[in-house]
Formats: C-alpha cells, structure tokens, sequence
C-alpha cells in the first residue's frame, strides 16, 4: 500500500489523479445504486461492475474498503423531474400492489443478476425510505443555512443563492446561466422562485401513497436527498470516493454537492468517478426505443434482439473489454466475440495445470507481466490492457502446450500466481458451470455411442467386446441395464 501508484480520473478537476485516501488504511466509497421499480438491464450491469473492480483492487491493495451503494426505493419521480409520479409508487399502482411490495420483488431480482455477474455485495445497502429522518434533518440544515425556502408545504432549494456564494455546476461545467435556459416549463414550477430550484421536500398530493410526517407537511424527500444524508451518516462529512454512471453527473451529483456545501459548508467528496454510457448497435438503450433488454433476457436469450443466450461472464468479461469511461456498444457480433475471447482467457488458465515445467531454464520469460497489469490497473484501471496482457501471456501458454516452448517450475509457478490474481481476484471472472450443461450432454452423447457399438458387436455375437465396453463403463461408474429396445445407463457418482 505504501508503493500505491493507483491514478484515478476525478469528472471534478477532469484529470487523472493519485488516489490518496484520506484516512488511510480506511476508504470510503458511496456508489449510486438502482432505482428498483423494473428489472436491472446493462445500465446497471455496467456501474455494478466497475465499481465491484474498484472494490476489488482497492482491497487488494491492502485498504480497509467500506462500500456503500444505495437502494433508491422513495422519491425519485418520473422523467427525474419535481413533479409527476413516483416511479415506485406508479408501478404499484399499475399492477395493485404496495410499494414495499414492488420494492422487495425488484430488489430481490437485482441480487440474484448482481450475483450472477459475481459483482461482490457492498459494506453496506441502505434504503432511501429506511433514512427519512436523516434526509429530514439535512432540509432542516439547507434551510437554517439560507439556502433554501419554504413553499406550499415543500422544500425547494434556492439555486441562485447558492451560486451567489458557491459554484453551482462544478461538477457538470454548466454554468447557471445555461440551467436557467434548458429547465423545462412543468406544473407547479411557480411554487419555485426559480426554474432551476429543485425540491428537497415535496408535499404529497392526496392520491400520493408514499408519504412520512414532517416540519412543513406529510411528504417524501426529494430524490437528490437520499445519497447526501447516507453518505454522511455511513461515510462522515468528508469521504474519498463517489461513483455512479455518467447520465447522474446533472442533475443528481451535481444537487449532492450543492446540497452538502450548503449543509456542511464544505464538498463532501474528494473523487468523483463515472462510468460511460450502453448503446445498443449504436442507439440510446430505452424502453420507448424497443431495444430494452434485461439482464435476465441477456441470461436465457428471451429477447428478440438476442441470437442466442450469453452468459453472466460473458456480459461482464465484455463490459471489461472496454474501458469504465468509453461507451460500450452492444451487439450480437461484440458479444460473440467477447464469449470467444473469455473461452481462451479461460482454456490458458486450466492449461496451466496441463503444463509440466522444464528442468532447464524458460525458453518463455513470464517476468514482466505482473508488473505490466499493474501498471495497466493503476492507471485509472485499464481493463481492457490488463486482459491485452493476459491473452499475450495465453499465447506463451499454448507454445509450451504445443512443445515449441519450454518453462520452469519457478516461472510455472509465477504465470499460475498472476493469471488466478488478476482473472479470479480482480476482474472477478470465473468459470461458469453453465457450461457444464453443454458437457453433460457431450458426455451423454458418448456413452451413448459406446453402448450402440456393443449392441453392434452383440449383434455380432462379438461378446468379448460387448462385455468389455460394458465393464470397462461400470469401472467408471456406469451402470448399464439392457432392455428389449435397446439398453438404459445411469451414473452411479
């Protein structure tokens, strides 16, 4: 941890930076998590898994990480807009259910695709609807501040005064000006002095289900609330990392640090981090566009922009191959692709274990390879260059395999350290069992075919063959039953 060379790009000063935490062995880090009202789709495979590579490094590099990534379960409203529906409370509403029901179900979906895509589970996951009080009391401080109003029972924050004072747009590079301009015209904007104003409290109409007493009316808090007031109470008023994907820079991150400056008095986020947007063959992914696809279509292949099925590494070892903050465009094509490339990524790992080192020295020198992932993961974690590396180091694999190479135990050994490290450990791939599915049937097939050649050499009356087929399948675990049509197996293991 002392030699930590680890560069990371801050959207805050838009360079690349040395990352130093500030309590060092102890990170903080707060990850925008998902809003959970519909199944995750690639949208949120994509942060899910850029953030689990930054967990894992920075663990590995010796920091005590504690990861928070948030459930947005209240207050985030349809279009990201002050008014109109909440998006939780809309889908109840349209398939009769309670809120908390809606919540539950999605939320329990959104684990099993996060597990599936072996993205580890963060320190912690709180609810925005479990930190009412805590958002209440951040209004409170807004508001005891200056930096707010109070009207017709809501809360709005006061843009142009904080502007006045702070910079409103540091993040995002607007300047007030431009927000001015580009606020759309919605109902109930004259309860704001201003179009930019966005609600930090918001009164429930009376048809509004999801509501919670407060100082100025029965309500919910505004959706850009929640990560300010959880991020403090789990992380402090000053806390090293925040993430999420590049569409939240405006309006989301840039009202958390408007919201934390004018609570605190100072920036409560030292690095900003952003992953880049999905396309889908070239197009914004949305559900009004038809090319939605869920992780789950993605999985069983139900989508009938899909080909076939891929499965959760083949999605995650494809996210890999481009860099967090380039977009990532999907297709048919990319992600064939990328279930070939993961296939020998993987096939060079077990070949590993096929290798029997040389008494003599290398012919292939491994040396330099840790050094180069590294190098590639320290700067701003380069995935798609660690995995270049790796499939280099795949290609000295197949020359020894193919006897055009020879290796010793001690590089053997140093190959088979780095490849589990970085494969396994920190891009978080592992070899699916899916694909044992495909093999049990391979199997079968074989036996299958070994048994119609004894029913030939039965037929034959060739019964020295027969019987040895037939013992030679018990000896490995084959019980075969022969029967009037033919003949039946199982394997007894």
């Amino acid at each position: 941890m002392e030699n930590n060379k680890l560069f990371i790009y801050n959207t805050l000063t838009r360079k690349k930076e040395l990352f130093v935490p500030l309590h060092a062995p102890h990170v903080g880090m707060y990850v925008c998590g998902p809003t959970v009202y519909g199944d995750g789709h690639l949208g949120h495979a994509r942060p899910a898994i850029t953030f689990d590579i930054l967990f894992r490094y920075l663990k590995h590099l010796g920091y005590k990480v504690r990861y928070v990534r948030n459930i947005t379960d209240v207050g985030h409203l349809e279009h990201d807009a002050d008014d109109g529906e909440d998006k939780i409370a809309k889908k109840a509403r349209l398939e009769q259910l309670e809120p908390m029901e809606v919540v539950q179900y999605y939320l329990l979906r959104y684990h099993k695709a996060m597990e599936a895509l072996n993205v580890l589970p963060p320190s912690i996951e709180p609810h925005a609807s479990g930190h009412i009080i805590e958002q209440i009391q951040l209004v409170q401080e807004i508001l005891k501040n200056g930096y707010a109003y109070e009207s017709k029972g809501s809360v709005y924050f006061d843009v142009a005064k904080y502007n006045k004072d702070h910079h409103y747009g540091v993040l995002s590079g607007r300047n007030l000006d431009d927000v001015l301009n580009t606020t759309r015209e919605l109902d109930g904007q004259d309860e704001k002095h201003n179009p930019a104003d966005f609600a930090l409290w918001k009164c429930a109409q009376p048809e509004h289900i999801m509501r919670w007493p407060s100082p100025w009316s029965n309500g919910f808090p505004g959706w850009h609330c929640e990560c300010t007031a959880m991020g403090r109470k789990y992380l402090g008023e000053t806390f090293d990392i925040h993430g999420g994907g590049m569409d939240l820079i405006f309006p989301h991150h840039e009202c958390e640090i408007a919201q934390a400056v004018a609570s605190e008095g100072h920036p409560m986020v030292r690095y900003w981090m952003h992953n880049n947007m999905i396309t889908i063959n070239g197009q914004k992914m949305g559900k009004s566009l038809g090319n939605f696809i869920t992780l789950d279509e993605f999985f069983t292949g139900s989508n009938k922009l899909l080909t076939q099925a891929y499965t959760p590494m083949t999605i995650r070892f494809f996210i890999l191959q481009a860099h967090y903050r380039s977009t990532v465009d999907f297709s048919n094509e990319a992600l064939q692709a990328a279930e070939k490339g993961l296939e020998r990524l993987l096939e060079g790992v077990k070949s590993l274990e096929r290798i029997t080192p040389s008494k003599t020295t290398s012919g292939i020198e491994p040396q330099g390879l840790r050094e180069k992932c590294y190098e590639a993961m320290n700067d701003d974690l380069n995935t798609p260059i660690v995995i270049s590396h790796l499939f280099d180091a795949t290609r000295m694999i197949n020359t020894v395999i193919d006897k055009k190479a020879t290796i010793s135990a001690e590089d053997l050994e140093e190959l088979k350290d780095v490849f589990h490290l970085f494969v396994f450990d920190i891009l978080g791939l592992k070899a699916e069992a899916e694909n044992n599915a495909a093999r049990e049937e391979a199997y079968g097939k074989v036996v299958d075919m070994l048994l119609e050649q004894r029913m030939q050499a039965k037929a034959n009356k060739d019964w020295a063959t027969s019987d040895k087929i037939r013992d030679n399948l018990a000896a490995l675990g084959f019980e075969v039953k022969d029967t009037k049509d033919g003949f039946t197996w199982k394997l007894n293991k």
